[in-house]
């Protein structure tokens, strides 16, 4: 178990390397070519967001993606996480590209056995649905039982 996590972190910690050395090249009329820092004002996903039903939240910024998972600092600064308060596993959101009122997520779990794709989108009440793409059913235990989530869920902003 142990080796896994490591595994996963190095995985993380050269996605995020990775991924700052592809910022956007931006050309100037004059020319010059400056770096996309990825920093924007926009607060549409940077935000905690929770859902009462199944007792889960996110904690999202994929803006900046510099939210650090409680107990788990090893992963590093991510895009964000999901959580549940009747268990302490959290599914990583490894990669996050906003397009609009959208934004396409890769989740991972803490083991770094499972993975899915899936739609974060904002709706027009200010609510949230995830919807899961491709892969992996996200799980969490309640009462020692494996509980689904399902394939779509609404999150409220806190």
């Amino acid at each position: 178990m142990r080796q896994q996590i490591i595994i996963s972190a190095l995985a993380l910690l050269t996605l995020s390397g990775n991924m700052a050395a592809q910022a956007p090249v931006q050309r100037s009329q004059d020319g010059k070519e400056t770096i996309e820092s990825g920093a924007r004002s926009d607060s549409t996903f940077k935000a905690h967001l929770v859902n009462e039903e199944f007792q889960v939240w996110m904690d999202i910024d994929f803006y900046h993606n510099n939210i650090t998972i409680p107990k788990q600092e090893i992963f590093g600064e991510v895009p964000g996480y999901f959580g549940a308060r009747r268990d302490t596993r959290k599914w990583i959101i490894s990669d996050a590209v906003v397009k609009g009122k959208k934004a396409l997520l890769t989740i991972i779990n803490d083991y770094g056995s499972e993975d899915l794709t899936a739609e974060l989108k904002l709706n027009s009440d200010n609510s949230y649905t995830l919807t899961r793409l491709d892969g992996s059913v996200m799980k969490i235990v309640v009462n020692n039982k494996w509980v689904k989530i399902p394939k779509e869920i609404v999150f409220y902003p806190k």
